[in-house]
């Protein structure tokens, strides 16, 4: 069993590319073969990663190039890549995250483009290798423990660059959209983020600034395409786990609840409506039935965000529900933290348990139910033994509430 509370930064000071972050990753020591086997539980047969030792400005990195297996077709819709992660039998955490990344993806081509989410038709993004960036940063992720993202300021870049879409200003319109909330700069001449890139940076990424205490355990280093004199095009990626003093301490931060009553809305839709609010980067979305006047029955649909998600999220309650005013409040949220246990199951197998706990004790342990599922299925047993094994199997580890947090190792 491995125990560790790990946080990554991201330095994106130089910029930020799919294939970047991923080769950050893979350099820092995630296994190439668990992020292969996640891409290929998604678009099976159609990419193989490359990797390469390289040089950038003078500075060392590690190259990940997404090698075409087989013909591509470059339209995809929203609708299309969320169906083949949600089939593709991924670790809970691993699916969740690419969810919420392309779900970021598509709210902010659909701001740009004046379509809705469901219609949005991805171009570059839609690319497999683009899902393979995209997946593999979030297998990568999942394979180091990594429970907490920060990152850095973004440099963006200037100029134009020609896209799908025609010869387009830098940092073109998607990129803008998605650095809503985050500190940027130009930071030199061309395109330096790509909409991928940001996505993912602002998806899962939970704070913006410098690198924030921690003890260092890895560090990697990935390259961009191109070699630019006396600017390494590299993303840089310090992992570790935080002192012993922050890792009781409680999370609070600052958040906004929109509200909105509707009365007139297809009941079917909601279930969609709930996941493209927690894919734009809410932290929580619910209904609550309610009796209107006249006796009418409706809902009150409420969003959880922080505070720099919520112009974006406020714009998709009116482009995806009935609505014609959204109610704000400002709250403080207090979240216990949380890190992430793996336990052995079965032959071998592991499933993460997570931990929410408070000044070093164990408050909550609870098995990541969709990761259990996916072994599950993969074993062709029954679900609800192999949730009974890990429950036993946290017990066994001592991950009960009240009894005092593993330390990380190192």
């Amino acid at each position: 069993m491995t125990a560790p509370y790990r946080a990554a930064w991201f330095d994106v000071t130089s910029g930020v590319a799919g294939d970047m972050l991923l080769g950050a990753l893979i350099d820092a020591g995630a296994g190439p073969e668990a992020v292969q086997h996640a891409i290929d539980a998604v678009i099976p047969g159609a990419v193989r990663l490359t990797r390469s030792s390289v040089t950038r400005a003078g500075l060392r990195a590690t190259r990940i190039g997404v090698e075409p297996l087989a013909e591509d077709h470059p339209h995809r819709t929203w609708r299309a890549i969320r169906g083949r992660i949600e089939e593709a039998g991924l670790p809970g955490q691993v699916g969740d995250r690419a969810l919420a990344v392309f779900g970021r993806l598509a709210t902010a081509e659909a701001r740009v483009h004046g379509v809705p989410v469901e219609e949005v038709h991805f171009h570059e993004v839609g690319a497999w290798d683009s899902i393979a960036d995209v997946v593999g940063v979030c297998a990568a992720l999942h394979e180091l423990g990594v429970a907490r993202i920060t990152a850095s300021p973004a440099a963006l870049g200037s100029g134009r660059v020609r896209t799908a879409h025609g010869d387009l200003p830098v940092p073109v319109p998607a990129v803008l959209e998605l650095a809503a909330g985050w500190d940027v700069v130009g930071g030199g001449t061309g395109e330096l983020a790509t909409p991928t890139g940001m996505a993912l940076v602002t998806a899962l990424a939970t704070e913006c600034g410098g690198l924030p205490r921690l003890r260092a355990e890895a560090t990697g280093i990935g390259a961009g395409t191109r070699d630019t004199p006396g600017r390494p095009n590299v993303v840089r990626v310090v992992l570790g786990s935080p002192p012993a003093a922050a890792v009781g301490a409680d999370e609070e931060s600052s958040a906004v609840v929109l509200e909105a009553n509707v009365d007139d809305l297809d009941p079917r839709l909601w279930p969609g409506v709930l996941a493209s609010l927690l894919a734009a980067g809410a932290s929580d979305a619910w209904l609550v039935p309610i009796l209107m006047k006249k006796g009418r029955p409706a809902h009150t649909l409420r969003v959880l965000a922080p505070r720099q998600r919520a112009d974006a999220l406020r714009d998709l309650i009116f482009r995806e529900t009935s609505t014609i005013g959204v109610r704000e409040s400002a709250v403080r949220k207090t979240a216990l933290q949380r890190t992430w246990v793996r336990v052995s199951v079965a032959d071998g197998a592991e499933v993460p348990v997570k931990v929410a706990h408070r000044g070093g004790v164990i408050v909550q342990a609870t098995p990541e139910f969709e990761d259990v599922a996916a072994l599950a299925a993969e074993r062709g047993l029954p679900a609800a033994a192999l949730l009974d094994a890990a429950v036993a199997a946290a017990v066994a580890h001592g991950l009960v509430p009240g009894a005092a947090l593993p330390e990380a190792p190192g």
